[in-house]
């Protein structure tokens, strides 16, 4: 069985007023794939990733949804470095305001959603740690409560941008088990990553990048040492001052 797209970029620039970030971009992510979105610091990675989310407005050309709902099908793990842990929150209302949604605004947490929250921080290895404030965790416990919010959000389509930076090899072993786990589950998975060898490893495919798309497929082939060479040499050829072009796919 040929799997189907279910997010499918259509000559994709995103700019941030008028400097480019993304230019051009075009492919598609199949359903239950496993896909590692790479490339050199600046080079786009996060931009494309938000404008997947719906956090950031295309510029030029459109990102299209087959079967999806996007606002309640995907769940989204931004940088740690974009979150706010002063804000006194336990870990396990942490946890569970993944379930938003569900929740609502005026219903309460039921007994059973808290079970699964307690169940999915278990599953993290952060069992006796619902009291705790955020603030309070190491970046590697903290990235292990963001884990358990994914398992209880249960969405088909998750994206990751940068997990497994700055925490010990111990969690980012145990967190990519649970990568492994969704992909065994035929969720779609899509995770911004720096280390080329994980993604060697654990990554069937890869999206290189350098604002410019240079090979979407297969992670052997894309990592070629010529596609490797083309990313340097265009990342030392950026202009930040540059404004949007005004290319069209073929």
């Amino acid at each position: 069985m040929i799997p189907a797209p279910v997010i499918s970029i259509e000559n994709l620039t995103v700019t941030y007023g008028r400097r480019p970030a993304v230019h051009h971009v075009e492919g598609c992510f199949d359903s239950g794939s496993l896909t590692a979105i790479v490339g050199p610091n600046g080079a786009g990675k996060s931009t494309l990733m938000k404008a997947v989310v719906g956090l950031l407005a295309p510029a030029e050309g459109c990102i299209r949804w087959d079967g999806i709902d996007r606002l309640r099908d995907i769940a989204y793990l931004p940088q740690q470095a974009e979150i706010d842990r002063s804000f006194p929150i336990t870990v396990g209302d942490t946890v569970v305001a993944g379930c938003w949604r569900e929740i609502g605004v005026l219903r309460g947490v039921t007994p059973v959603l808290w079970r699964r929250a307690i169940e999915a921080l278990s599953a993290v290895g952060l069992e006796g740690f619902g009291r705790r404030l955020i603030g309070s965790l190491s970046a590697g416990q903290f990235q292990r409560v963001l884990f358990a919010r994914l398992l209880l959000q249960e969405a088909p389509v998750i994206l990751l941008d940068e997990p497994f930076t700055a925490i010990d090899g111990r969690t980012t072993a145990d967190l990519l088990a649970l990568v492994r786990r969704w992909h065994g589950e035929s969720k779609t998975i899509i995770a911004i990553l720096h280390d080329f060898d994980l993604v060697r490893e654990y990554f069937p495919m890869t999206l290189l990048l350098a604002r410019e798309l240079i090979a979407w497929g297969p992670t052997r082939e894309v990592l070629a040492p010529a596609n490797l060479l083309v990313m340097r040499r265009m990342s030392e050829q950026w202009d930040d001052d540059a404004v949007t072009c005004s290319r069209r796919a073929a």
